[in-house]
């Protein structure tokens, strides 16, 4: 079972928008971080952006006022199991696979665990 189920890749134009959605699958850990990382052809794998339990956000500076990361978890939950990826004024720079993460890190940030999705093409092209 994949631990981590995205949604919402696509073809868009330039200046256009796309929403980016993932999940994580029953039976994965208590997880205090989620966001997303991307790979362009060629390229290594970047970070894009996270969230925290807390409500703390990280965004890459190449995203930052365009790129908009949220949470869906429920009310009553312990742990995060879904974010929201929103990706305005796209640029063809951005086309890459973006691929969900996930995990459980300690009070210095070090990762104890983490899980990845498979990932979701994202094209921005005219």
């Amino acid at each position: 079972q994949v631990p981590l189920v995205e949604s919402g890749g696509g073809l868009v134009q330039p200046g256009g928008s796309l929403r980016l959605s993932c999940v994580a699958s029953e039976g994965v850990f208590t997880l205090n971080r989620m966001g997303w990382y991307r790979q362009a052809p060629n390229q290594k794998r970047e970070l894009v952006a996270y969230l925290t339990s807390n409500g703390d956000t990280m965004y890459a500076d190449s995203v930052k006022g365009r790129f908009t990361i949220s949470e869906d978890s429920g009310k009553n939950s312990v742990s995060l199991r879904m974010n929201n990826l929103i990706m305005n004024n796209l640029k063809q720079e951005d086309t890459g696979v973006y691929y969900c993460h996930a995990g459980w890190f300690n009070f210095k940030g070090e990762q104890q665990y983490d899980y990845w999705g498979q990932g979701t093409q994202v094209t921005v092209s005219s």
